[in-house]
């Protein structure tokens, strides 16, 4: 079943690294759920995350950067992938699907924000976007993994009300995620 693509229109603040409060600037950018036509944008956006962020997931670029067409409409098709564009530009990308972990959950993968738009808002907003999508679907739970050397990522999930479980799994040699989950009941 397809649905409607969902259309959200969020102003975020972004602030240069390295300058003053007053060089900050308003930025529209519009998240919208992507359907199987966006299958380029998502593969684009998808490969340059695991690019700029090998060590943030546990696929790589070699892998995913020999799917075929069909594959990533294929990924389009289940859950909800939301796309965050800055005009003709994706900027960041997240998807929700059903939690393999947990019945009646939901489970966040694949979420990277371009790094000029970090600290702006717009992981908050991707984050949103899925845990309503979740809401929706009545889920009693939204969870994730997360690197554990990625503080700056577990920040951004505590900060938004996900909590770590204690659970942990191998993501790549030397290095583990761990697990957090955010209640909806």
């Amino acid at each position: 079943m397809v649905s409607s693509p969902m259309v959200v229109i969020a102003s975020l603040v972004g602030c240069p690294l390295h300058g003053n409060v007053s060089d900050c600037e308003t930025v529209v950018m519009e998240l919208r759920r992507a359907t199987t036509d966006d299958w380029a944008a998502s593969r684009d956006i998808r490969l340059r995350a695991l690019s700029q962020d090998p060590n943030a997931f546990c696929s790589s670029l070699e892998s995913e950067s020999g799917f075929d067409e069909q594959r990533w409409r294929n990924r389009l098709g289940h859950g909800i992938t939301v796309l965050a564009w800055e005009g003709s530009d994706p900027v960041g990308t997240v998807t929700g699907k059903p939690d393999p972990h947990e019945e009646g959950g939901r489970e966040i993968v694949a979420m990277w924000v371009a790094p000029a738009h970090r600290g702006t808002g717009l992981a908050d907003s991707l984050i949103a976007s899925v845990v309503d999508w979740a809401a929706t679907e009545g889920a009693h739970e939204v969870a994730l993994w997360v690197a554990e050397d990625n503080s700056r990522a577990r920040s951004l999930y505590e900060r938004v009300g996900f909590a770590a479980t204690g659970e942990t799994d191998a993501m790549r040699p030397g290095v583990d995620q761990l697990r957090m989950r955010l209640s909806l009941r």
